[in-house]
């Protein structure tokens, strides 16, 4: 499960949020603002009232909308920076994917 350390709004429905993981991603609402609790969202004045709820560690509005954390972090689009982040990563780990590994301690017997 994730949890959101920081919200943004960015313009239209879209918010730049930070992840516990240290991953910031961009998510677009628009598509996802139905029910009765996110329909009055798509009011802009509405919308551009998000904000962090640091005790439920997620996303939430002035009309008492909130959402799981997991959802945005899901539909999101990882920022190109954390991107490059994460690949870099995984080229060093396999690099090292090709050295010998350490044979396995056998267990002793009792």
């Amino acid at each position: 499960m994730h949890w959101i350390t920081e919200v943004k709004y960015i313009a239209d429905y879209r918010l730049r949020l930070q992840f516990e993981d240290g991953r910031t991603r961009v998510v677009d609402l628009a598509e996802h603002l139905t029910g009765a609790v996110f329909e009055p969202l798509k009011d802009r004045r509405l919308f551009k009232t998000a904000r962090l709820n640091p005790d439920l560690d997620t996303v939430v509005w002035d009309n008492g909308a909130d959402m799981s954390p997991d959802f945005p972090y899901e539909i999101g689009v990882l920022l190109a920076a954390d991107s490059r982040r994460v690949h870099q990563v995984a080229e060093t780990s396999a690099q090292y994917g090709t050295a010998q590994r350490r044979p396995a301690r056998r267990s002793r017997g009792r």
